[in-house]
């Protein structure tokens, strides 16, 4: 599916009279200064979209952003190259012929837990709730500008790097569940989690108040690295899929507690 308008709304698919002022307008954008903590490191993105054209143009943009970015575009190749291990997040869109990019993210995410940003239709709520419950890290609504799209991919691969670079801290314990924060690494019951790296993040925030209460807002703010946007319930289906890969307590109950119209609170036994 083409990617119908990556800046601002102007419609940059192949053979429109904007195509060409399109590539223009992605050389003219102000580029952001790369993070400090990543500037001596080049990540590596998949880009899995089957627009030719447009995929090239997202690539020179994040090129220049100091990220190196590889294209492929179906959704056999994309699955293949994501399980590689050569890369640091995957962009995928969801609107592909063949296998679709929901098809592509359910195999990648049955044996990895590399970082996945998904590319969906504004307004398409199927997509973006399926995604997320299959353990996308975030979603982008299309149209996007170029920017937004690199702000979200920093924002996730930040997460994904944890502390390495900090002081190692000691394993935080509540109860049944066990965390190592600089490993980001989670264990339930002496069993170990796999979790995704946006899923471990808003655990990480909970463990560390638990016993009070945590709103979306600031589990958006500290755990997503955005604001909580208006009917935005990517919080929602994360704290899902961490319910069901935890388990429950010993009387039944989730350790994550929902506070209606407040907010999750995580507990112990």
């Amino acid at each position: 599916m083409l990617w119908t308008a990556l800046l601002n709304g102007v419609n940059l698919s192949k053979g429109t009279p904007y195509a060409n002022i399109g590539r223009r307008c992605l050389d003219n954008i102000h580029v952001v200064q790369i993070d400090e903590v990543r500037k001596n490191m080049r990540e590596n993105i998949l880009l899995i979209d089957d627009d030719v054209e447009l995929a090239e143009m997202v690539r020179d943009y994040l090129t220049r952003e100091g990220f190196d970015v590889t294209m492929v575009h179906d959704g056999e190749t994309g699955v293949r190259e994501a399980l590689s291990g050569r890369y640091d997040i995957a962009v995928l869109d969801v609107m592909m012929p063949g296998i679709n990019g929901i098809e592509v993210l359910r195999r990648i995410r049955n044996a990895s837990a590399m970082p996945i940003l998904m590319l969906t239709a504004r307004g398409d709520d199927t997509d973006r709730i399926t995604g997320l419950e299959l353990g996308a890290d975030d979603y982008v609504p299309k149209p996007c500008t170029a920017r937004e799209l690199t702000a979200r991919i920093r924002v996730i691969l930040k997460r994904a790097g944890g502390t390495s670079n900090a002081t190692p801290r000691a394993a935080i314990k509540i109860g049944a569940l066990t965390v190592w924060p600089e490993k980001r690494k989670t264990e339930w019951k002496e069993r170990l989690v796999d979790l995704t790296s946006t899923e471990f993040s808003l655990l990480e925030v909970l463990v560390r108040k638990a016993g009070q209460i945590v709103s979306k807002e600031e589990l958006s703010e500290q755990a997503l690295g955005h604001p909580l946007a208006r009917f935005d319930r990517s919080i929602d289906m994360h704290i899902c899929n961490v319910r069901q890969k935890l388990g429950p307590l010993s009387d039944g109950r989730s350790c994550i507690q929902t506070i209606i119209r407040k907010g999750y609170m995580l507990i112990g036994e």
